[in-house]
C-alpha cells in the first residue's frame, strides 16, 4: 500500500479533467485492503475507487479516499474440456489482456478488443462490443465489501448483470470493490459477426469465415477510426446508453429519421444507436466550451483541452435535452460522474 496526497487527477482518468485527491491510496492486494480497512482514520473514511479511469468524469474534487486499485497477474486458473478459465488481478489492462489471451491460444474476447480500461472495471459496466456482451464471457469474480472488510465470491447470476449495468452499479455501488477476474473461453469458438461493420470489413479482406486474430485486428481498425485516442484527445468513450424502446416509439422514430437502424431484441423492443439520435439533433461536432461532440462519432463527447467536468456535464445536459424534445427519448449517461 502506497499513500500519496493533494495528488492531481488529470492523469488518472482518460477525460484529462481537473480533479485533486486528498489522499490517494495504491492497493497492491487483499492484504492492503485489510489494513487500510483496520485503520483508525482511513477504516471510517468516504472511498472512491478508481481502476484505470476510462469510464468515469470528474464533476468536482472526489470526498474522502480515493484507492487506486493496481492488482495484478494473470494466468491460466483452470482447464476443461469446455472452456479454458483465466484468471486476472482488477489492475490488468483490459486490452493487453484481451491480446494475451490470443497469444496463448485462447479465444472469445477479440470482440472485446481495445476498450480503455482496467479488468476490475469490466464486471461493472458489463463491457460489450460488436456483438458481444462480458457476461458471456464471464465466470466468476472476488471482491472486498468496504463497508465491513467482507470478502466475497460472485458468479454471473449473482453480478445481476443488465445492458452496461451490474450489482457494482446498484447494491455494491461505491462499496464493492472488485479484486480479481475470472473469465470462461469457449473451447468449441465461434466468430461473432452480427455488427455489420465487423462483417462487412472482413469480407473485403475475402474471408467469409475469419478467425479469432482477424476479428480482432478489423475491431481494433474500426475502433481507431471511429473513436479518439484519449492520449491526444480525453474522453470516456460512448458517453451515452443506447436506449431500448418499444416497437411503437421505434417506428415514430423512424418515421422522423428513415436511415435510423435499430437492432431488435428478442422481447420485441428495439435498440435505437444514442449516436444516430445525437446526430439527428445537429449536435455532431458541436462545442460548448471547452466540451465538444466529437467530429467522427456523434455517442463521444471530448475534452477539447482544459475543460472540466462542469462543461462537459453542461453539454451532456444540453444533448438530452435536444434528444428528448425531437423523439421523446431520456439517454442515460454511461460513465459514472464523481
Amino acid at each position: 500500500m502506497l499513500i500519496e496526497t493533494n495528488v492531481n487527477l488529470k492523469a488518472y482518468n482518460t477525460f484529462g479533467l481537473p480533479a485533486t485527491a486528498r489522499t490517494l491510496i495504491r492497493i497492491y492486494n487483499e492484504a492492503d485492503i485489510e489494513a487500510l480497512l483496520g485503520h483508525p482514520d482511513y477504516g471510517p473514511a468516504p472511498k472512491l475507487v478508481l481502476g484505470g479511469g476510462s469510464n468515469l468524469v470528474f464533476g468536482g474534487a472526489p470526498q474522502g479516499l480515493v484507492l487506486k486499485v493496481e492488482i495484478m497477474g494473470r494466468r491460466l486458473l483452470a482447464e476443461t474440456e469446455e472452456a479454458w478459465i483465466v484468471e486476472a488481478g482488477a489492475g490488468e489492462d483490459w486490452h493487453d489482456l484481451v491480446a494475451w489471451t490470443l497469444d496463448q491460444g485462447w479465444p472469445g474476447l477479440e470482440n472485446l478488443a481495445l476498450i480503455p480500461g482496467t479488468v476490475g472495471a469490466a464486471p461493472v459496466q458489463n463491457i460489450g462490443a460488436y456483438g458481444v456482451e462480458l457476461e458471456t464471457r464471464f465466470d466468476s469474480l472476488d471482491g472486498v465489501d468496504l463497508r465491513d472488510g467482507r470478502r466475497f465470491t460472485l458468479d454471473a447470476a449473482a453480478c445481476r448483470f443488465g445492458y452496461r449495468d451490474s450489482i457494482f452499479k446498484q447494491e455494491l455501488a461505491g462499496s464493492g470493490m472488485i479484486t480479481r477476474v475470472r473469465l470462461r473461453l469457449p473451447k468449441q469458438w465461434q466468430p461473432v459477426l452480427d455488427y455489420p461493420d465487423v462483417r462487412r470489413e472482413c469480407l473485403k479482406m475475402a474471408d467469409a469465415s475469419p478467425g479469432p486474430r482477424r476479428i480482432f485486428d478489423v475491431v481494433c481498425a474500426l475502433r481507431r477510426a471511429k473513436l479518439p485516442d484519449p492520449r491526444f484527445l480525453g474522453s470516456a468513450g460512448s458517453f451515452f446508453k443506447n436506449p431500448v424502446v418499444s416497437h411503437r416509439q421505434w417506428e415514430a422514430i423512424q418515421a422522423g429519421d428513415p436511415g435510423c437502424i435499430c437492432y431488435r431484441l428478442a422481447d420485441g423492443r428495439v435498440k435505437v444507436p444514442a449516436g444516430r439520435l445525437i446526430e439527428a439533433c445537429g449536435w455532431k461536432g458541436k462545442a460548448m466550451g471547452r466540451a465538444a461532440v466529437h467530429a467522427g462519432q456523434a455517442l463521444v463527447i471530448v475534452n477539447q483541452g482544459g475543460a472540466t467536468g462542469r462543461e462537459v456535464l453542461s453539454l451532456a445536459r444540453a444533448i438530452q435535452e435536444s434528444v428528448q424534445d425531437r423523439f421523446g427519448i431520456h439517454l442515460e449517461i454511461e460513465p459514472c460522474v464523481r
